[in-house]
């Protein structure tokens, strides 16, 4: 909610409020800047954590390949002719790489479609509900667009572009493990200067 600029309404909000309340905040993530949101709406809080801050699922298994930038894209096409890449999930950091991820996948004859926050909702719908009937063999999405994805029996998830921020990685590589399915695989397609893969991935 942050990312897509709801920060000043929710200030509003709670601005309006009653004092006697009681507030109950949830972030799946709790980086520096959501920590200090939550200095500021509460009160004396007590923390309650569910699972381990930023890592990744052991059931996943992860691979990084290293490629010139002007390459990634012919790389990735390369990477799609195995069919087991049945499901798949292409991360990119803006909505334009999004869409030219996406057109060039289909000039190569791979069924593909971009979610972004310029689409529609329905066309965001239509997307994921093709994806989720195999009408389409690749999701190309940005992190907010992907946010509160559940689709089952993703394959695979490919970060054409790394994330801006650890976190962010996590959640990818999670779409693969939301129901617990050993041997899924997420893989990143880094180039020169991206922050050190070795942070948070293992060949």
């Amino acid at each position: 909610m942050l990312d897509l600029g709801f920060l000043p309404p929710i200030r509003r909000i709670v601005a309006n409020l009653s004092k006697n309340r009681q507030n109950l905040f949830f972030s799946a993530t709790m980086p520096p800047e959501i920590h200090k949101l939550a200095e500021e709406l509460l009160h004396d809080p007590a923390r309650v954590a569910v699972a381990p801050a930023a890592t990744t699922v052991e059931s996943v298994a992860q691979r990084v390949l290293h490629v010139e930038s002007g390459n990634k894209r012919a790389l990735l096409v390369e990477l799609l002719a195995d069919a087991r890449m049945a499901r798949t999930l292409v991360f990119t950091r803006t909505k334009r790489g999004a869409d030219r991820v996406a057109r060039h996948l289909a000039e190569a004859g791979i069924r593909a479609a971009a979610i972004h926050g310029n689409k529609s909702q329905s066309q965001r719908e239509n997307a994921l509900a093709s994806f989720r009937a195999s009408r389409i063999r690749v999701l190309v999405a940005t992190d907010i667009a992907a946010r509160g994805i559940d689709i089952d029996q993703v394959t695979h998830v490919v970060n054409f572009e790394l994330p801006d921020v650890p976190e962010s990685y996590v959640h990818r590589i999670g779409r693969t493990a939301a129901r617990r399915r050993p041997g899924y695989r997420h893989i990143t397609l880094r180039h020169r200067g991206a922050w050190p893969a070795a942070r948070t991935s293992s060949a």
